[in-house]
């Protein structure tokens, strides 16, 4: 995951969830169970969903943006579900600064379920699904794939909403201020610049004189000036 801080926002890239790989056990009313999301699934849901929001904390009131808002990016490739978002909220580009966000998490409803056993635990296979919303978490909340399930129910007891995480892997966290990322700018072209003229310097064919022929013999003298120079100046 990358975390680019700028003066008023912080742009914030990598994956929601992980396809084709199971998560670990979960806890639901029925006991414990593990879940994989197929491929395809993410897809399917971003193909019908008419908008996707980016929450904090599964939280609508603190509702960050949306694909339809023009600052959320969401995408299904071979890896899984990737986002890229742009933040204005100073809550948000604080935790990001103090490293306090934990996780993405993604609020979704089962569409398609075919259900296994996986090292003697249920398997669930979510083929297809709706998808609502994707969330960063901060230290307030801890991604449902570390161990925790979190669903909320309809008036009628039944399952309704389900929220999955991922955990944040600080390790890969790559965090940049907007002074480092022009700092990082300058000194690269200061260094083509450096290369360029060192490369201008450097003698090129035809740049050292031939050594000048003196009544039918070839005179080395200049050649032995430069080396001598050139071995003055490596050795001071």
């Amino acid at each position: 995951m990358k975390v680019t801080i700028r003066a008023d926002s912080v742009e914030i890239e990598g994956y929601v969830n992980a396809i084709e790989r199971a998560s670990k056990p979960l806890m639901s009313r029925i006991g414990r169970f593990i879940e994989r999301i197929c491929t395809g699934a993410f897809k399917k849901a971003l193909s019908r969903a008419e908008d996707v929001h980016i929450l904090l904390n599964h939280d609508w009131n603190r509702d960050l943006g949306s694909i339809k808002q023009g600052n959320l990016e969401l995408e299904e490739d071979n890896i899984g579900l990737h986002a890229r978002a742009t933040i204005t909220d100073p809550e948000v580009i604080e935790d990001a600064r103090r490293g306090n966000l934990v996780g993405w998490s993604f609020g979704f409803k089962d569409r398609d379920v075919e259900n296994a056993t996986e090292d003697g635990l249920p398997l669930r296979k979510v083929r297809d699904l709706d998808l609502f919303e994707v969330s960063l978490l901060n230290r307030k909340m801890t991604p449902a794939y570390n161990g925790t399930l979190v669903t909320t129910r309809s008036a009628e007891g039944e399952e309704d909403f389900q929220f999955r995480g991922e955990p944040l892997m600080v390790d890969e966290v790559e965090i940049e201020t907007e002074n480092t990322v022009k700092n990082s700018e300058e000194n690269e072209r200061a260094t083509e610049e450096s290369t360029a003229e060192s490369e201008s310097q450097e003698p090129k064919d035809g740049d050292v004189e031939k050594p000048v022929e003196k009544n039918g013999k070839i005179d080395y003298n200049e050649y032995r000036k430069i080396i001598k120079d050139m071995k003055e100046d490596n050795y001071v």
